[in-house]
């Protein structure tokens, strides 16, 4: 799930990053609308749990659970406003893991988060917008008992796991306000990601081999 900045280069080279870990991967573009209209939607609707971008996000989960090579199980991944919504839908829609990387998590996460599926997260300590959400939702999942792994980042700050480029003076912008890759983090991040993944929706026994040979979750 994207960003507030939307489909861009570096959220299809998180997905190609997926797809090389041996998983299907899939990027909607939930901008896709009525221009500034969908834009202020989708923002909204990353921070309340509702609106329309559920149903397409819904829509991606059984197009890939459907596909023959796929084993069944479905997990959500988001940045910025995309881990808002892989939040929200935890608890919402039959994903067996979701990954929130740096998303806001609700005041009333205990109540929200019933019923949702583990959970892996990351999010840093520079980040001046979140604090306090790392501790949030790990009081949250464990109290309700959701099986998870948070982890707040001591040296990194707003998408640490994000190449959002701009050139020289927006990458000093970034790094001024802390909104900028840090690779010791990323590359950390995504090790515990798709470790996680890989315990919650690898299933052997429900693999289906590809033409080339390969299994594929």
């Amino acid at each position: 799930m994207h960003d507030a900045l939307g489909l861009s280069d570096d959220i299809r080279s998180q997905a190609d990053r997926l797809a090389a870990s041996g998983y299907l991967a899939l990027a909607p573009d939930l901008y896709a609308g009525d221009g500034l209209r969908c834009v202020l939607a989708t923002l909204q609707a990353s921070r309340s749990g509702g609106g329309r971008a559920y149903q397409h996000l819904e829509a991606a989960r059984r197009s890939l659970s459907e596909r023959p090579d796929c084993n069944g199980r479905v997990g959500i991944i988001g940045f910025c406003m995309g881990g808002g919504f892989a939040v929200h839908c935890a608890p919402q829609y039959e994903f067996q893991a979701a990954s929130v990387n740096y998303g806001e998590v609700p005041k009333d996460a205990v109540e929200r988060l019933r019923g949702a599926c583990p959970i892996v997260a990351s999010f840093g300590r520079r980040d001046l917008t979140l604090r306090g959400r790392a501790e949030r939702l790990e009081h949250a999942l464990t109290t309700l008992g959701i099986p998870h792994d948070i982890k707040e980042y001591p040296d990194a700050g707003h998408s640490f796991l994000n190449h959002i480029g701009g050139g020289p003076v927006i990458g000093t912008l970034l790094r001024v306000t802390h909104f900028d890759y840090h690779e010791p983090s990323a590359d950390d991040a995504w090790s515990r990601i798709v470790a996680f993944f890989d315990e919650h929706l690898r299933n052997p026994r429900a693999r289906t081999p590809t033409d080339d040979g390969e299994d594929r979750t």
